[in-house]
This record gives structure tokens, sequence and C-alpha cells, in this order.
């Protein structure tokens, strides 16, 4: 089947959606390209992206992907950059993309990625293209030109739910002695694991979102929770995902009150964590994250999922909950330009990597 790909404005959200919807009914891909998030997206975030449509033979729609502009800083100044289905700006990109690719009709995503390789190659507006979060082995890494060099590969820890059933329910048995440890004397010091709720209305979770906020606050330095963009992004996502089951925020409580607030996905059999909040330590010893993700994890092997992911990220409280894993891969690709000629003889020079 003979594929040919176009640029073009993105259209009006509104109608792109049912075109949008209809291709991911069609298609095997992931939450991050499914509309719950990327319409949650364009609505949170002032960003006008391309619209990359690959058409089959008879002009029906096989594949969509949003192609962010923008000059991105380098070692030698501004370069002209594309993104796959992220805008180019930190800001507007920070809610961090995963499992990224084409939204491609089932069976057809190496035919689609061959077709955007095309129409790329055509185009003359840019020198450097990003690609966050790709699966390993993805046909949209191979991409001849210039240069390519991988900037990050990062794990992505999970638990397999099945694997939790086969143990009885008994998901600690699985893990290390030392976190088995952990996580029993907090089952101890809170009386049992957390009782498990879903918020049910907008406005309950309107109030959840909110104390993940407070419970946030002066966690860490760059706390994506103080950008009010985010947080709109973050509610609007809940509330598209609630009503579609796509997403659930879950709050963890027993006794003394709130013991944490976790946002998931529910996807093709999977939990994803994507956003956490976890009450003050009451003890030395304590570990709320801990005691919330055990929660979940029985939570979910209950319901008759299949995994449940932590995401991408590197974290050792990820690692220590996990009994299996994979990861994934950002990659920069560039064409032929004096500019990025002399950065990358530069960059040999001082030995630093593509990713500095």
């Amino acid at each position: 089947m003979a594929f040919t790909a176009h640029f073009s404005p993105m259209p009006d959200p509104a109608e792109l959606a049912p075109r949008w919807q209809a291709l991911e009914a069609a298609s095997d891909a992931s939450f991050f390209l499914g509309w719950t998030w990327t319409g949650s997206w364009l609505e949170s975030y002032d960003v006008r992206p391309d619209l990359l449509t690959v058409t089959d033979g008879d002009g029906r729609d096989a594949a969509f992907a949003l192609i962010g502009r923008a000059m991105q800083p380098r070692l030698l100044g501004r370069c002209s950059s594309l993104s796959l289905n992220q805008s180019g700006d930190p800001a507007a990109d920070r809610p961090f993309i995963e499992y990224n690719g084409l939204l491609a009709l089932r069976g057809m995503e190496g035919e689609a990625a061959q077709a955007f390789h095309a129409a790329l190659l055509r185009r003359t507006d840019w020198r450097a293209l990003r690609l966050s979060g790709i699966a390993p082995g993805s046909p949209l890494l191979n991409l001849a030109l210039r240069r390519a060099a991988r900037l990050d590969r990062s794990p992505v820890y999970q638990v397999d739910l099945a694997a939790v059933r086969v143990a009885g329910g008994d998901y600690l048995s699985l893990l290390s002695a030392n976190t088995r440890s952990q996580i029993r004397r907090a089952i101890k010091d809170h009386g049992g694991l957390p009782a498990v709720t879903a918020a049910q209305s907008a406005e309950e979770a309107a109030r959840w979102l909110e104390e993940m906020r407070a419970l946030n606050e002066g966690r860490q330095a760059d706390n994506a929770w103080s950008d009010p963009a985010f947080r709109r992004f973050v509610a609007i996502l809940v509330e598209r995902g609630r009503t579609t089951g796509e997403v659930e925020l879950l709050r963890f409580t027993d006794e003394g009150g709130a013991v944490g607030l976790l946002v998931n996905f529910i996807h093709r059999g999977q939990a994803m964590n994507y956003q956490s909040a976890f009450a003050a330590l009451r003890s030395a010893k304590d570990k709320p994250g801990l005691l919330c993700h055990a929660a979940a994890v029985s939570h979910y092997a209950d319901r008759g999922l299949a995994l449940y992911s932590l995401l991408a990220g590197k974290d050792r409280y990820k690692q220590s909950l996990a009994t299996r894993e994979e990861a994934l891969e950002w990659w920069q690709f560039e064409r032929f330009s004096p500019h990025l000629e002399a950065e990358a003889l530069l960059r040999r020079v001082l030995k630093r990597p593509a990713s500095a």
C-alpha cells in the first residue's frame, strides 16, 4: 500500500478530534498518542504545531503526528529544530511525553514511518529533529541523515501483575529483602495497606489535585506543580480521562488521614503512574510512597490488569518496586549544515556528548 505524507497548519482541535479518535481506534498506539493526552496538551498550552498527515492510496488517514517548530539553543547558537509530538519549548513540553511515535493504522507503523521520513527530507526549514521517549527499534529511528545521537536511555520499571496473582496476591514476596522489609514496616506503622479511593466527580478531583499541589510544594527546586499551565494540563487530563476510564486519580488513606495520591493512566491492560504526592513522614522510617504504590499494585492486580508501570525514570524507588523493566530512548538527528559541523568538531575537541 502506497502511503504519502504532508505537513499542514494544525486545524482547530475540535475539527481534528474526531479524525484523530477514529484513527486511534484503529491503531495500537500508546496512551500518549491518544486524544485524551493530545487534546489535553493542546488545550492547556499556547502551542500551534504542524500536523503531519499520512494517507493511503485512496486519500484516507493512515497516520497522524504533531510536529513542533522551534529555534532551540545549541552549543554554538540556535538551531532550527523539529520535535515529534512536542513543541520544542521546554515550558510547553513539561508534560514529558513517553512511548512516542506516529498514531498509525495497526500493522502499518513501518510504512507510515517511511512516508514521514520522505516528507521530512522534502522539507527544507529544519536542521535538527528531536524524537523523545521512543521505543528502541522503532522504525522512526531508521532515518538516514548526516548525524544521529542517542541523547538518553531511561529504564521503564514495571510490576508484572500476573506474577502477583500467581503469588496469591503476595506482591512483597517478589521484591528484594530490603524493600520487603521497608514496606512491611510501613504497613505495620499504618495499620495495614491504606484504603484506595478513586475520584468520582469533577469537584472531588479538583479538591484532590489541589491537595497534590500542596503536598508537592517545596519538595524540589524545579517543581512542575508550581507551574499553572502544568496544573491546568493535569486537571484537564484527569477530567477527560476520568469520564472515559483512561485516567484514575487515586487517594490513599488510613486512620491518620491521607497517605498519598496518584494520577494513573489505564490503557490496554496496563496501569501507568504519571504523577504522585505523598504526606509528610510520620516517623523516621515511614515510607508513604512505597506504601501507596504497594496498595496500587494490589488494587490493579485484583482488577486483572497485566502491568503496573512506573514510567520512565532512573529513580531508585522505581527500581526497588519493579519486577521487570523495558526502556525508552531520546534521539537527535541532524542534517548537514556548516553550523552543526562546527559544533560537532568542537564537541569532539572538548569531549562533550550531544546531550551536554
